[in-house]
């Protein structure tokens, strides 16, 4: 697994700044194909106010559960990570995660409006908002989504298969990785292990970073936290949106850094935290997958 993992990441070197193409489709997929270590299903479901619609796919190892059931990994942006999926990460876990892929009703690999409502909070007024960050799309939607993971996908995914509810892996990329830490935040023992790629910790000028304040000191969690050498630089023939420069200059270059110290000082909290060299905030994705299947099935409690 390690040596194909280096052989991908040699792949993904020469985009470092890659931006995500926003008109890109999720094309041929494992669950089309077909793999010969996984099966894939799918259920829909719809919010509770019905202005989002979700597609949740499932990639269920072959192989027979064990006694204690599959560890399982949540996986945010659901229609990129199927599309991102490689077989060979899938034929070389020697303890296969189930993975659910939480995605929207559409063919595109990424739907902007409904992942800015869904992955990120609120302020203190607890009300959804025009975020002029994200172009004016609404946003502060993630308790409400949080709501839905828990009462209504994770009970799905626990009636159609017998999976570990000690073993939980929540995941996200860039938005997805801000939802994750929030989650760790408000509501810790939601999953066990959270692993938030590049979260875009600017956001709202750091508001995550007064959310962290509410992390319990008797929280429990295995948390992986990985960024790209390259991220925060602005992508190749284009300059970063001066309103985001301002928001990512007033958290700080180094405020990831600083809150991975503040986690790894809680006597309950084991953080894994990686710069993965070469990769812009883009490629992370994709090249934090297998990292984070390996994390979600190591041996271990927090």
């Amino acid at each position: 697994m390690k040596a194909l993992l280096m052989l991908f990441m040699a792949m993904l070197a020469g985009p470092v700044l890659a931006k995500p193409d926003l008109s890109q489709t999720m094309g041929d997929t494992l669950a089309r194909s077909g793999s010969e270590s996984y099966s894939f299903e799918r259920f829909d479901l719809a919010a509770a106010d019905n202005q989002r619609h979700y597609r949740v796919y499932l990639a269920v190892p072959k192989q027979p559960a064990p006694a204690q059931g599959y560890p399982v990994m949540y996986m945010l942006d659901g229609n990129a990570a199927l599309a991102s999926l490689q077989e060979s990460w899938l034929a070389e876990a020697e303890n296969p995660p189930l993975l659910v892929m939480i995605g929207y009703d559409t063919e595109l690999r990424i739907e902007p409006l409904a992942r800015t409502f869904d992955y990120t909070p609120s302020p203190l007024t607890g009300e959804p908002f025009a975020d002029e960050s994200s172009q004016g799309r609404m946003a502060g939607g993630a308790s409400q989504f949080l709501e839905l993971i828990e009462t209504r996908i994770k009970p799905q995914v626990n009636a159609r298969h017998r999976v570990d509810r000690q073993q939980q892996t929540l995941w996200g990329h860039s938005y997805g990785g801000v939802f994750v830490l929030n989650c760790l935040f408000v509501r810790p023992d939601a999953f066990q292990r959270y692993v938030a790629v590049s979260p875009s910790l600017w956001w709202q000028s750091g508001l995550l970073l007064q959310v962290e304040k509410q992390l319990p000191l008797k929280a429990r969690a295995r948390v992986m936290i990985l960024q790209g050498e390259q991220e925060g630089r602005a992508e190749k023939g284009r300059e970063m949106p001066a309103a985001r420069a301002q928001a990512m200059r007033a958290v700080g270059t180094d405020a990831l850094a600083k809150m991975v110290a503040r986690l790894a000082a809680y006597p309950h909290i084991e953080v894994d935290y990686q710069t993965l060299k070469g990769l812009g905030h883009g490629p992370m994705f994709a090249a934090s997958i297998p990292l984070a299947m390996q994390f979600a099935t190591e041996q271990g409690a927090p």
